[in-house]
């Protein structure tokens, strides 16, 4: 049977097992749930499973790049404590690297080589969790490239040389002077991790997100009693003012706020002499969507002294 991304997830959450041993123990069992437990088990694999309970919020996100590439990945540790730790950082940096040789897919980064260990980044990161002794989760990664250019990176809150709170990536694709494509790419990179734009263009936004919206709007505009007509209009307005919000080329440039990043680039084309083209950008911040468990310090004290 097929081992799908769901069923690998669900057994890495209840043994704490590393993404590539839950998929071979998955295999080896036919998709077996229990099976397969019992198989990580068996093989010491499932070491990690008391400390994979516990809610990994905090850690760094690292970016690395190369020629025309740039990779970004969250890692999350337990506590902010942790991810002062040089051997977490050092993690977290290598972790960053070897995601440049694949497409950006978790799975791929956790199956590729760790910088000069001879194992895995999912194998060194199994070790990190057994050395230090808290969970440590790869959450996220991805990866940019472009065919002539940049990928500019920024890093936000930074704690150490690429890594931080928040790692922004930029593609850019152009013929002109890599350095100058750099300048402008990390200003870019700069605004969006100030304004945490949901797409690059109209375009790219999700159909259904569009949708919502213009849902909204009709019903805030229909309290109003004009007629349908006129609501029509009044919907393409906010919508355009949506648009201005949440996609990267309409944003107003937080660094020269009379002009769109789509008007900045053009600009920067122009006096760089040739066509300048934003490809893409990621933009990740730590712990963001992560249920963080909330904590009664009083109460865990009281139950720590047995009162």
């Amino acid at each position: 049977m097929s081992i799908s991304a769901a069923m690998v997830k669900e057994l890495r959450e209840k043994t704490g097992a590393g993404m590539m041993d839950c998929k071979t123990a998955l295999t080896e069992t036919s998709g077996d749930m229990e099976a397969a437990i019992d198989w990580l088990r068996t093989k010491g694999l499932a070491k990690a499973a008391k400390k994979a309970g516990r809610v990994a919020a905090e850690g760094l996100v690292g970016v690395a790049s190369a020629d025309l590439r740039a990779a970004v990945i969250e890692l999350n540790s337990e506590t902010d404590f942790v991810a002062r730790n040089d051997g977490f950082q050092a993690l977290v940096r290598g972790a960053a690297q070897a995601a440049l040789s694949t497409d950006g897919a978790v799975e791929a980064v956790a199956a590729a080589a760790f910088p000069g260990s001879g194992k895995t980044v999912d194998e060194a990161v199994k070790d990190a969790i057994a050395t230090i002794g808290e969970n440590m989760t790869l959450r996220r990664s991805a990866v940019i490239a472009v065919p002539e250019g940049v990928v500019a990176t920024y890093v936000h809150s930074s704690v150490a040389d690429g890594l931080g709170k928040i790692g922004v990536l930029v593609g850019i694709q152009s013929s002109a002077e890599k350095a100058k494509l750099n300048e402008l790419g990390r200003k870019i990179a700069m605004h969006i991790a100030a304004t945490s734009p949901l797409a690059l263009s109209v375009d790219d936004l999700d159909p259904a997100v569009i949708e919502r919206e213009r849902t909204i709007f009709a019903e805030q505009a229909r309290e109003s009693g004009k007629p349908e007509n006129i609501i029509e209009k009044m919907v393409e307005g906010r919508l355009r003012k949506f648009y201005e919000e949440v996609t990267l080329l309409k944003q107003a440039f937080v660094l020269d706020p009379d002009k769109t990043v789509e008007q900045a680039v053009e600009a920067a084309g122009k006096e760089l002499g040739t066509a300048v083209k934003l490809t893409g950008f990621v933009r990740f911040a730590l712990g963001e969507g992560i249920e963080k468990d909330e904590t009664d310090f009083a109460a865990e004290v009281a139950a720590a002294t047995g009162h």
